[in-house]
Order: C-alpha cells, then sequence, then structure tokens
C-alpha cells in the first residue's frame, strides 16, 4: 500500500549541492501546499498535486513536512551515568580536571566493560525510541567507551544488533582514539597494530574517528593514527572542543569527512576549513550542558563553508537525544538561521555520514519524513522543550 501526504508545506532540500554550502544552506527548496507519494519505502513522486490511487492518505491541513532529522554524532551506546559528576561541575569543578581524577569518559568505560553485549544493546534500543520519538530517523553512534580490544568490538557489535530491531537507519563509528591508559604513546602504538586491524577485519571500511584534546589524544598521536587508518577508513575528528591544538589544518590535510565540536576553533582555522572539502560539525547541546562556549558556525557559512548539526548525544557532556533542541541552540547560540539550522540537521548531516538517498523530499529518496504539528518551519527552532513532531514515517512506514 502506499502513502500520499496532502497539503503539507513541504521542505524539499532537494536543490542545491551535497552538502550544502554557504548562502544554499539557507534553500529549503519550500513547496508551499503540495503532495508526497510514497510507494516501497521510497518517495514516488512530489509537487502540487500528485496522482495516485488506492493510497493511504495523510491529511497535513498546512503543517510543515521535512526530511528525518539525521544525528550525525552520538555516543549513544553506554552504560552507567555520570549524576556525580555533574554535581561536581556545578560546584564549579572543571571537566578536565574531573577527567584527570580519573572521572568522565573513564568512569563510563568501566561501567561499559562491565556490561554485556545485550545490556548495551538494551540500554540503546530505549534510546533509539526516543529519538525516534522526536524526529531522528537516521542516526550515527560511536564506540569509545572501551579502550580496549574486545570491549570496543562489543560496543560495535551492540550497536549493530540494537540497529537490526529499529526501524531506522545506524551508522556505527570506531571511536579508538577517545581516550587512553597508561602512557599515550604505548596506547597509540596498540590501537594501530592491534585495534585498528581487528575492527576493520570485523567491519570493513567502518569510519574512525578519534579525540584530539588536552588530556585525551595529542595532534601527534592522532596523526599517525589516523596515516594509518585513512588507507582503508573514511576519518572523522572530535578536535576544539576546549583548546586549539592545530588539528583543523591536520585533518585538511588528510582529507577528513568531518571535524567537530570546534568551540575553540581559531578564526584562521575556521577560515581554512569553509575553503575545504571537510565539513564542520557542531554540537550545541555540550555547550549548553557543559560551559557555555558554542562554536561560531556563521563564520563557516559566511566563507561558504559546510555545516552540519547534531546532538553528540552521551551521558556526560550531552545527555540529550533532541534534534529539535539542538536547532533551537543552534539557532540562538552559533550564528545559524532557522534555515540554516535545518539544512544542517539534515541533508548535510547526511552528508557527512556519507549516505545520498536521504536528507531531502525527491523521487528516489528514501522516505524518512516528519510532519510538525507547525505550520512554519521557524517555530522549530523558535519553541524551546516539548516534541514538535506531529508524525514520523520512517522506510516508507508511519511509526508514531
Amino acid at each position: 500500500m502506499s502513502l500520499l501526504i496532502r497539503n503539507a508545506r513541504i521542505l524539499t532540500l532537494a536543490t542545491g549541492s551535497r552538502p550544502r554550502r554557504g548562502k544554499e544552506l539557507a534553500d529549503l527548496g519550500v513547496i508551499p501546499a503540495g503532495e508526497v507519494l510514497i510507494a516501497d519505502g521510497k518517495i514516488a513522486a512530489v509537487g502540487p498535486r500528485v496522482a495516485a490511487a488506492d493510497a493511504e492518505v495523510i491529511e497535513a491541513q498546512g503543517r510543515v513536512l521535512l526530511p528525518g532529522f539525521v544525528d550525525c554524532h552520538t555516543h549513544a551506546c553506554w552504560a552507567g551515568d555520570r549524576l556525580g559528576e555533574w554535581e561536581q561541575r556545578l560546584r564549579g569543578v572543571p571537566y578536565l580536571e574531573i577527567l584527570k581524577a580519573g572521572g568522565g569518559i573513564h568512569a563510563t568505560v568501566r561501567a561499559v566493560r562491565a556490561a554485556t553485549k545485550k545490556q548495551l544493546a538494551a540500554h540503546l534500543k530505549e534510546r533509539l525510541a526516543a529519538l525516534l520519538r522526536e524526529g531522528t530517523t537516521t542516526v550515527e553512534i560511536k564506540s569509545g567507551y572501551g579502550l580496549q580490544t574486545e570491549e570496543e568490538l562489543k560496543m560495535l557489535r551492540a550497536i549493530v544488533r540494537a540497529g537490526n530491531e529499529w526501524p531506522g537507519t545506524i551508522v556505527p563509528t570506531a571511536l579508538l582514539g577517545h581516550a587512553f591508559e597508561g602512557s599515550l604513546d604505548d596506547y597509540a602504538r596498540m590501537v594501530v597494530k592491534e585495534m585498528l586491524p581487528a575492527v576493520a577485519k570485523e567491519f570493513p571500511g567502518i569510519t574512525v574517528d578519534a579525540y584530539c584534546e588536552d588530556g585525551a589524544w595529542s595532534v601527534e598521536a592522532c596523526v599517525k593514527f589516523f596515516e594509518k587508518a585513512a588507507k582503508h577508513h573514511p576519518l572523522r575528528i572530535h578536535t576544539d572542543q576546549f583548546t586549539s591544538l592545530g588539528m583543523i589544518p591536520e585533518a585538511i590535510r588528510l582529507g577528513a569527512r568531518s571535524v567537530d565540536h570546534l568551540e575553540a576553533a581559531t578564526k584562521a582555522d575556521l577560515a581554512a576549513l569553509a575553503k575545504s572539502r571537510t565539513m564542520g560539525v557542531i554540537l550545541p547541546c555540550t555547550g549548553f550542558h557543559v560551559d557555555g562556549r558554542y562554536a561560531r558556525a556563521g563564520s563557516l557559512v559566511g566563507p561558504g563553508g559546510a555545516v552540519a548539526l547534531a546532538t553528540n548525544c552521551n551521558p556526560g557532556s550531552s545527555p540529550s537525544h533532541s534534534m529539535p533542541l539542538a536547532i533551537a541552540l543552534a539557532v540562538r547560540f552559533c550564528g545559524l538561521t532557522p534555515a540554516e539550522a535545518i539544512a544542517a540537521a539534515t541533508v548535510n548531516a547526511a552528508a557527512v555520514l556519507g549516505l545520498s538517498d536521504r536528507g531531502a523530499i525527491a523521487p528516489g529518496q528514501r522516505a524518512d519524513l516528519l510532519l510538525l504539528h507547525h505550520k512554519d518551519e521557524r517555530a522549530l527552532a523558535y519553541e524551546l522543550g516539548g516534541n514538535p513532531v506531529e508524525a514520523v514515517i520512517c522506510g516508507g512506514q508511519r511509526v508514531s
């Protein structure tokens, strides 16, 4: 049975390049009053009027229809909690101080190691259900809380297992350089010689990631790891969250798919990033929860750069699964307009993950769609709290 959505304000995002760059980011390709026909899990037709026989009809009544959100940076697979750490931060203890004392990422590492693959998958399934309710139909999920080869493999297996039981799409990422134990030199050497080959054997072609920051991986360690991994894997890099260490120029040189965080990025590095093919991924929920610092996304868009937006859902620095909240914060604090934030959360986020079959409403695209309660898409960024999503269509099926 096909599905016809009628009388919707359609944000097609079907014009311009992939990813959207500069001024293109604000072009939502709006059809003020139109119809979308879905058949066999894909968009069959879109326009002011669409011919359809024997289709189930959803009457949109002028409300906004847009592509499903693509959350392109999360750590949604974890065990335990970090509530005690949060209280410490409320009392003024800096995150890097907590990390050096064995908290932060290391607290979650201990909890993940104590959990089974089945338990990790069960926790993740609960979070995936919450993501879907607020409109996320594709989500990237990183490993990185294992810090040992078998534990990283356990996480990736749990991510795949949960994804097989979810109507949306999961994209796993091997975050092999998240933190370290013992000497960084020794640990990074183990990752290159042991962990990377083991992950590549079971998950060939998987994207790999590392966290370049004081207290985490150095620029030198990241570069050595990425130069080895780049032969067979796409690269993504966490960098410039708290300090600017010089990783952005190296990421551009290495041809990384994205650099993520950017709260501490310099004007010169942002200018270079805007001219490159590497995308910037901003994570405003992190600034909202941690320290009130936000990436200057407008400094990327103005010179023609490509920007994507994600939640960074994780137990420590971003306990949020809400892409609508990420959009609202990006508009308030990162210099994006509502239209730019919507494009950053859909078509550009899909580009970060190397997915060209979603993020727009056009014939042949995967039918991942959201119908909002609102008739004006700007309300998506204006509203704080609550769920703006009326209906979620995932793979051509209405799932909420």
